[in-house]
């Protein structure tokens, strides 16, 4: 009979799922951006982010200790946390803890927060307590708000938009309080609110939301009904849409079953750097270096 060794397959694969969630990728994403935009006046040095996503208290293998000796060495400018803490409140104090850990990497413009969808499943007043908790380990909780920071040669304007699943996302108040000039940094949690930004200018985006997958298959079916980017199988990794990067985080935990399968935790260190000055040719003609990108989204496409 075949049924035992279908069971044990099944076993082992279970098993590898489970392994999978203990070994996290750490990428490395470079995006230049172009000096001649009209917000930002000259080059500027290089703003290194770490970034993370959907740490799911619940379901999560990754040990902040070891994410911390991994980092160690980086030089950090900003951390970027998007949302998915947590979904019940007896794990508040795991999650202040482990994000408490996480400053010790010391980002020298500090830690930003947005929340997610799975935030919200916490009763009102738990959630502000998630808040208050979190800025009292020194991070900033942006809900539909901007902060401004002098990094350097340049303004940072880190524009925190809140969940887009569970409409709470308000682009107009995210986005009244930012100057002309400047870099504009966009943290949100569900990438779908990209779609919705057409008059709204960003330099690069960082979300997260979708797990990869979690369970990986050649296309998201499951995911189907997280909105468009997933039926478009734009589900993790780097995008462009009209011109613009974002980045969907693959996530350090779990949701449902603690499993990965064609899908690992993600740890994301990004930098963000001035695109050097067009070169001229001997015509005359100026042109710019080409840039290689992950994923091209057409306004045809959406």
């Amino acid at each position: 009979m075949l049924w035992p060794i279908a069971l044990l397959a099944f076993a082992g694969l279970g098993f590898k799922a489970y392994r999978n969630t203990f070994h996290p990728t750490i990428n490395r994403i470079s995006i230049d951006i172009a000096r001649e935009k009209r917000h930002i006046n000259g080059a500027f040095p290089p703003i290194r982010i770490l970034h993370l996503s959907d740490l799911h208290m619940e379901n999560i293998s990754i040990k902040p200790e070891g994410l911390v000796a991994d980092l160690a060495d980086e030089a950090l400018d900003l951390i970027a946390i998007t949302g998915d803490f947590l979904d019940r409140a007896y794990n508040i104090p795991k999650a202040i803890s482990f994000v408490e850990q996480l400053q010790q990497l010391s980002p020298r413009l500090g830690t930003f927060v947005v929340f997610g969808n799975h935030d919200y499943l916490l009763p009102a007043a738990k959630l502000d307590l998630l808040q208050r908790e979190l800025e009292g380990v020194g991070c900033r909780v942006l809900r539909n708000e901007t902060v401004t920071l002098d990094a350097a040669d340049v303004k940072l304007h880190v524009i925190g938009v809140d969940d887009y699943a569970t409409r709470q996302s308000d682009l107009a108040k995210s986005f009244q309080q930012v100057p002309g000039d400047g870099l504009r940094l966009v943290l949100t949690h569900d990438p779908n609110v990209v779609l919705e930004m057409q008059e709204y200018d960003y330099d690069y985006l960082l979300s997260g939301h979708f797990h990869g997958g979690q369970i990986h298959w050649p296309k998201p079916f499951h995911l189907a009904k997280m909105g468009q980017l997933p039926r478009m199988n734009i589900v993790k990794g780097l995008h462009y849409l009209n011109g613009r990067p974002f980045y969907i985080s693959e996530g350090l935990g779990q949701t449902g079953l603690n499993v990965r399968l064609r899908s690992r935790p993600e740890i994301t260190v990004h930098t963000l750097q001035s695109q050097p000055a067009p070169q001229k040719q001997k015509s005359g003609v100026s042109v710019s270096p080409s840039r290689e990108k992950a994923s091209v989204l057409a306004a045809s496409e959406i």
